[in-house]
């Protein structure tokens, strides 16, 4: 029941209606969402109401409108021997990039070929519909499609796709919230924000993520606690479609409306976060060599230097939190792994509407005209939650003065609010350039191929290889390789070759996006000693 619940749980995401989505079409005739998707990667889902849907698609609760839940991004399936193997909460092998430029085109074809406007027409409204309501159903397509069309366009890049497992969602999320939600009415949109979105990472593993105290691979939100989680997915259903467009209105707690036109459903995050935690790592389902296995662990228990892991990657106490004195501490550390994520965070965008939000019980400056990405994500999450949680603290009759708001909000939610603080910023960096990730705890890795943030390195075998000898290329999909723990050599689900990059000047250096480089840590073992770490690294 969990399960079911996690595959289709709603967030808030508001992709499309859901009548559209089934009346669109392939270019072949088919209909779009023929084989549940399966050709993107996603996963069918045989409790899927209405049938069809993948795992990870929602319907709101009106039954009306289609969108995207956590379970599509972080739902796996590995196959061995014939044998498919479900991993909840692992990385999914989903090409969000190839799904979401063919929807772009079906919707196209709908608005410029006039045939397969009619059957669109005639799928939505019923065989027979009147002149008055076709024209009223493209006047709508076309206001979906712009918004739509603008930021894929713009966005997704086109000559070095994501593909299967990758995903740039930090640019994503930056894109949707700065060019589609916080321009003047009636479009909302500010295009010239959206930048190209080349910094794909892979989908991280969400096990064991409500309780670590870092997150997003760059380590710029906390984390480990139910407020914490509440921003970090509120950040996240804004990126995946969710209705979000603030208005400034004195009257409001912040001096503006964060709520008015929000789909975000706090509800539904919230228990969708509960079944996260019910989630746990996945459990290695073949053999193990069990005295290999304890050779193994006595390599991971030593110090970095001599070839070890647990000073990076074991369990210990982390920053407690509000709601969890018991976080997992998660070193963000500079590995010399690929640098590009952080182009990202140095973005700089119009604030639109939010030119001037001011958050004083954050300490934050006003967002100026021109402003980081990031601080405007942050004022449109911060805002959001705390007008949510303070919705049935405040009296419908308190004075509408920001400063006395904010007294009061502070005295209710105090606490709250001073952890709510890390939630997103820019990462401090002090000296020399520092490009640090997050360095989890190890738990599951064995279900989490291809490795680096960045998915640049096929399998943990070759990961314990210095950065020159590792596989320059690989392909990508589904098929497991249970030796060298991780992706199969051969794959015969897409047709997609990762081409990564060295660490060379010519090949941009560490900052390609696609470099796998860095992370020399236990390369100096022996092939026995390896094989050791590798047998350990399967039972964790």
């Amino acid at each position: 029941a969990a399960r079911k619940d996690f595959y289709s749980r709603d967030q808030g995401s508001r992709l499309m209606p859901l009548r559209w989505f089934t009346a669109l079409k392939q270019p072949d005739g088919k209909p779009f969402m023929a084989d549940s998707l399966v050709r993107y990667g996603y996963l069918p889902n045989e409790d899927a109401q209405p049938s069809g849907l993948p795992v990870g698609f929602s319907v709101d609760g009106s039954g009306k409108d289609l969108g995207m839940t956590c379970s599509a991004c972080h739902t796996r399936q590995i196959e061995v021997g014939g044998t498919a193997y479900r991993i909840d909460g692992g990385p999914a092998f989903a090409d969000f990039q190839s799904f979401a430029a063919d929807l772009d085109s079906a919707v196209n074809t709908v608005l410029s070929d006039p045939k397969a406007f009619a059957d669109f027409a005639r799928a939505v409204l019923g065989p027979a519909p009147a002149a008055g309501e076709q024209a009223k159903l493209r006047e709508a397509v076309r206001a979906w499609y712009t918004p739509y069309h603008t930021i894929m366009d713009r966005a997704l890049p086109k000559h070095k796709p994501w593909g299967p497992v990758r995903l740039d969602a930090v640019a994503m999320i930056f894109n949707r919230v700065s060019g589609l939600d916080i321009g003047p009415p009636p479009s909302y949109m500010i295009p010239e924000n959206i930048q190209v979105a080349d910094a794909p990472v892979r989908y991280p593993f969400i096990w064991n993520a409500p309780i670590q105290d870092k997150t997003q691979w760059p380590g710029f939100a906390d984390n480990g606690d139910k407020i914490l989680a509440l921003s970090r997915n509120s950040g996240e259903v804004y990126g995946v479609f969710a209705v979000f467009h603030p208005r400034k209105n004195e009257g409001k707690l912040l001096g503006f409306d964060f709520l008015a036109d929000n789909s975000a459903n706090f509800q539904g995050l919230e228990a969708l976060e509960e079944l996260v935690l019910k989630i746990g790592p996945p459990k290695w389902p073949w053999a193990v060599d069990q005295s290999l296995a304890d050779a193994g662990r006595e390599i991971y228990d030593r110090k970095t230097g001599q070839g070890g892991c647990i000073e990076c990657h074991g369990i210990r106490r982390g920053q407690p939190r509000l709601l969890n004195k018991n976080t997992w501490a998660t070193p963000v550390q500079d590995v010399g792994t690929d640098s590009r994520e952080y182009n990202i965070l140095g973005w700089r965008v119009k604030s639109g509407v939010l030119e001037g939000a001011y958050i004083p019980i954050l300490s934050q400056e006003p967002l100026k005209s021109m402003d980081l990405a990031v601080n405007v994500l942050q004022t449109a999450v911060m805002g959001t939650l705390l007008q949510h949680l303070s919705a049935d603290l405040l009296s419908a009759k308190a004075e509408a003065k920001l400063e006395f708001k904010a007294r009061i909000l502070r005295r209710l939610l105090g606490p709250t609010i001073d952890q709510l603080k890390g939630a997103f910023r820019k990462p401090e960096v002090s000296g020399k350039p520092s490009f640090a990730y997050e360095s989890r705890v190890m738990e599951g890795i064995w279900a989490a191929a291809p490795y680096l943030h960045n998915g640049s390195v096929p399998s943990l075998a070759e990961l314990l290889k210095p950065a020159a000898e590792r596989v320059t290329s690989f392909k990508v999909g589904p098929a497991y390789d249970s030796v060298n723990v991780g992706l199969a050599a051969e794959q015969t689900r897409f047709d997609y070759t990762y081409r990564t990059t060295d660490c060379s000047a010519g090949d941009s250096g560490r900052n390609s996006g696609n470099s796998r480089c860095g992370h020399e840590f236990g390369t100096r073992l022996s092939a026995d000693e390896k094989k050791a770490l590798l047998e350990y690294l399967k039972v964790l």
